[in-house]
């Protein structure tokens, strides 16, 4: 009885916030300014709730279509995660970077210093098992005259919790290109004031990448460790379509000798 009635109660609760909503427009017209700020403000924020159980729901009921999951991680590992683009279906699956920095979803964003603009984005559905995740991200670089073009993925907080000297990272990704592409990925850990960086280049041979991080070569300060995030960064990108199927990273303890 008691499980009846709190399904009610949420029922009810439901329904109350959507007729709010739904009457929301109409009131709108006799408010002052900072009325409309604080009401656009709360707007905002509950659609970015609604859209992380939209993605969350979407990546639970794409998954099983493709028929796979995480790639094996090695033995050790206590930590293994997929951004946004790579699980689940994003709130805008296509853009043009014009800007110097375009935000893809909130884990990852695209920077480069090209003047032209002329590169596009766009999520697609992954549907091969070789292709590992159930979407990808499709990168075509038209007329490019910049010095880089980077791809920055922000690791969340569970990569750091814990984080120590003795860790490796692990990049494990599936990148096609329709000609050969040098790429670098750069893992970046601030502590305190500094930020130290860890820079490897990806194989060129196949489409499965992997390189790992080993923090012994960091020289971070354990107890000051605030964040870290990985840069994939291509070289010579121009006039190529580069499509990123899987990125996946990984942390695991190095073996004590």
């Amino acid at each position: 009885m008691a499980g009846r009635f709190t399904e009610f109660l949420d029922r009810w609760h439901l329904r109350k916030v959507q007729e709010r909503w739904a009457a929301a427009r109409d009131a709108l017209a006799p408010l002052e300014a900072f009325q409309l700020h604080a009401f656009r403000t709360e707007a905002r924020s509950l659609r970015r709730r609604i859209d992380r159980v939209i993605h969350a729901a979407d990546q639970r009921l794409a998954q099983p279509l493709l028929g796979v999951g995480l790639p094996r991680a090695p033995l050790g590992t206590d930590w293994t995660w997929r951004a946004d683009v790579w699980r689940g279906p994003i709130s805008v699956p296509g853009s043009v970077a014009e800007d110097k920095r375009t935000q893809i979803s909130e884990d990852l964003a695209l920077y480069h210093d090209c003047p032209l603009g002329e590169i596009a984005l766009r999520q697609l559905r992954n549907g091969l098992e070789a292709d590992r995740a159930p979407f990808g991200l499709a990168m075509e670089i038209f007329g490019f005259k910049g010095s880089f073009l980077s791809l920055a993925i922000n690791l969340p907080a569970e990569a750091v919790t814990g984080l120590k000297a003795r860790h490796l990272i692990r990049l494990d990704a599936v990148i096609d290109a329709d000609r050969p592409l040098k790429a670098f990925a750069r893992l970046n850990i601030k502590h305190g004031p500094n930020v130290a960086q860890l820079v490897q280049e990806l194989p060129q041979d196949g489409r499965a990448k992997l390189v790992e991080f080993d923090l012994a070569y960091a020289k971070i300060d354990e107890s000051r460790i605030e964040r870290a995030w990985l840069d994939v960064i291509f070289n010579d990108a121009a006039m190529t379509r580069i499509l990123l199927r899987d990125v996946v990273l990984s942390r695991r303890s190095r073996a004590e000798a």
